[in-house]
């Protein structure tokens, strides 16, 4: 995030004085718009779709965050962020910007004074030492070690770091000023194989020198940082925001053209996504084995636009490191550039009409951990390793170990597969699939693939293109996670949500060929689609709308797939799970908005009638999941998972007469975790740990 809304110097002034050519690229987001500029002849180097080699071995687990400026991490990736870190993961954050805006460092009630670039971009810096010391349970104005990292290239920047115990942060400082000369910013520095800026040396900072960044020099320094440092979790900005209609209902504010976002998040995470797709082809190569991480790419000013999802004690978590970031300007922090950046300091983020602390969202929504069971009576799940999609197959049925991932290809993808077992029991996984990543007058493309076995258990054949819902390549860019299942006449159903934010679907016929995509129509949705069939094999898809959870369903099995609105849904604040429950009965469950509990909603297909449970003591945050699970003797049971407001994962059965369970090992996922019943009819419940590996929970029910 950049500046406050209580600046003296608003943001619509800021940009008043930008030039044309940069005004143009608004239309598109992160940048383009008007005449392509000559494309570079720089090679690009990515990750190969046809490459399968082993990983390299898991090192310590570390957390690498990119962002546009400070705070964006407090704003847009906690509470993820400082859950992991609570479990003794070490940070390292990195800010490309400078964030110094307009060089306004000012709130009601001090003396105005001059603009000051260098000063408020130090003072930003601060309070981020202050946030981050109280993350990692410090007191706020403890010292840091500063110093000056060398990154190759003529590039330095300033680096500080601060320990306590397992828990460690440090801070890397790129200081590219927002607006270099000749009045280039990030968006262009994108798009323009002659863009050029410069690093800004903040007051007071070790690092004395200018450094000028070009595309390849910011694409190689993003990946030497990852080289040096190799994190197994890396959490990044929203490469491809969503568009966003600009009327009375929702002002533009901060958005930056037809986008739901900051002109410098989007081509930050652009740069981010090249960079690790850079890494990794390099590690490959030289190394012969692609390095071991996982990726959560997070939404940004998008939090403005949809109903909040945190309730109010996750959002309090998030206050309290945005409150010491904000700083005081009567604290005594010992930088007398500044204690914080002023605006966000306070009670004055909760008070911003805008919400941008009351939610979090993913870009790439669905289980990190896709789960079935192989021939053998093993669990099987899929995910997404370095980019590349992977299986994970139990040693033995029942063990709760993993062998080492499988690699299968098809990269760079986005951080999670869609997993389905056809009616002849060959499985199909589903990704979408970062097809160009270039910049400076290239493609930048996303096209939606299909990995499919031979044969029940048997090899996968190559990787094939589906193509895209939408038709121009910027458009393209704004498709969602698919969403797929199979149903017994033999045919897959494939979703995504497109660039409308309506749902569009492609089916593949028993026979093995694919239709064309059709547009489903219906209302406004967010990402994060759910598919299932109900007792009498129709398919049923849900998607969380601005009002109630919209609905898509087919008359008769084999019939398309059509809108088909519910009544009487409450308005919903996250993703819903959905499982076939008890008498054929569908059951949605999901929070409403800035809810700390979910509610169970149970309708048959073709009734009106909706049947409401509240999920009393299962208070929590972010994406739930539902799975049917058989009971002996009696009713079968709807399971519920979802994240506590700690972070742990937790577990409950959806009628809810019965408290949540919790494992003994205290699991904080990376990203959404999965159900699915094994083998021996045993609930099983999998997820990413921050080391890169996934891990097994069988819990012990009482009615099972």
């Amino acid at each position: 995030m950049n500046i406050s809304q209580h600046m003296v110097i608003s943001r619509r002034m800021a940009l008043a004085g930008l030039a044309a050519a940069t005004a143009a690229v608004a239309a598109g987001c992160s940048g383009g718009g008007g005449k392509k500029p000559k494309a570079s002849p720089s090679p690009i180097r990515a990750v190969d779709p046809s490459a399968t080699q082993s990983f390299t071995d898991a090192g310590n687990s570390l957390l690498l965050q990119v962002m546009a400026h400070p705070d964006d991490d407090l704003y847009f990736m906690n509470p993820d962020a400082e859950h992991i870190v609570q479990a003794g993961v070490p940070v390292v954050s990195v800010y490309v910007t400078a964030g110094e805006a307009v060089g306004q460092n000012w709130i009601e009630g001090m003396p105005k004074s001059k603009p000051d670039k260098a000063a408020y971009s130090s003072a930003r810096h601060q309070g981020l030492r202050q946030a981050y010391a109280e993350m990692i349970g410090l007191d706020r104005f403890a010292s840091w070690k500063k110093s000056v990292l060398d990154l190759g290239n003529g590039v330095k920047a300033e680096t500080n770091e601060l320990a306590n115990g397992r828990r460690k942060a440090q801070l890397i400082f790129l200081n590219i000023a927002m607006l270099s000369a000749r009045e280039m910013r990030l968006p262009l520095l994108w798009e323009r194989p002659e863009g050029e800026m410069q690093s800004l040396v903040a007051t007071g900072s070790p690092c004395t020198s200018s450094s000028t960044y070009r595309h390849g020099t910011l694409v190689d320094t993003l990946a030497a940082i990852m080289d040096r440092f190799r994190p197994t979790v890396v959490h990044t900005m929203d490469p491809d925001p969503d568009y966003q209609v600009h009327d009375a209902t929702h002002p533009k504010d901060n958005d930056y053209g037809a986008c739901s976002d900051h002109r410098d998040h989007t081509p930050t995470a652009l740069f981010t996504w090249k960079a690790l797709s850079q890494w990794v082809a390099d590690t490959t190569k030289r190394e012969g084995h692609p390095p071991r991480f996982v990726t959560t790419s997070f939404r940004g000013y998008y939090n403005q636009r949809w109903p909040h999802n945190l309730p109010p004690e996750v959002i309090d978590q998030k206050h309290r490191l945005v409150e010491a970031y904000g700083g005081d300007p009567s604290w005594e922090c010992g930088n007398p550039a500044g204690c914080g950046d002023y605006g966000q300091g306070g009670d004055r983020p909760m008070k911003n009409r805008k919400g941008w602390i009351r939610s979090t969202h993913y870009r790439y929504q669905g289980p990190t951990t896709a789960l079935g069971t192989d021939k053998g009576g093993r669990l099987e799940a899929f995910g997404v390793l370095g980019t590349q999609a992977v299986r994970w197959q139990e040693t033995s049925p029942g063990s709760g170990r993993w062998s080492e991932p499988q690699n299968l290809g098809g990269g760079p993808l986005a951080p999670a597969l869609a997993a389905v077992q056809d009616s002849e029991g060959r499985r199909l996984l589903f990704a979408l699939r970062f097809s160009a990543l270039a910049g400076q007058g290239r493609p930048d493309t996303r096209e939606i693939v299909v990995l499919e076995q031979r044969s029940p258990g048997g090899p996968f054949k190559a990787w094939t293109g589906l193509g895209n819902p939408e038709h121009r390549p910027d458009r393209g860019r704004r498709v969602g996670m698919p969403a797929a299942v199979a149903a017994p006449d033999g045919r897959v159903h494939l979703f995504v949500r497109n660039a409308g934010k309506g749902v569009s679907g492609r089916v593949r016929e028993a026979d093995g060929t694919w239709g064309k995509w059709q547009s489903l129509q219906g209302q406004e949705i967010q990402d994060g689609l759910t598919a299932v069939l109900d007792g009498d094999k129709r398919v049923h898809v849900f998607g969380t709308g601005r009002d109630t959870v919209h609905h898509w369903t087919q008359e008769k099995p084999g019939e398309p797939v059509r809108y088909a609105p519910l009544k009487g849904l409450p308005q919903p604040g996250g993703l819903p799970g959905a499982a076939l429950g008890p008498e054929g009965a569908l059951t949605l469950v999901y929070r409403s908005p800035a809810a700390v509990e979910p509610a169970v909603h149970t309708f048959t297909p073709g009734s009106e009638d909706i049947r409401t449970t509240e999920l009393q003591n299962f208070a929590g945050y972010g994406p739930l999941a539902a799975h049917t699970l058989a009971v002996r003797g009696g009713r079968d049971a709807v399971m519920v998972l979802g994240r506590a407001v700690n972070g742990e994962i937790q577990l409950t059965d959806g009628s809810g007469d019965s408290e949540p369970v919790r494992s003994e090992a205290r699991l904080v996922p990376v990203g959404t975790s999965a159900m699915t019943t094994d083998a021996g009819h045993r609930l099983c419940v999998a997820g990413m740990s921050p080391d890169a590996r996934p891990w097994i929970w069988r819990p012990e029910l009482p009615h099972t």
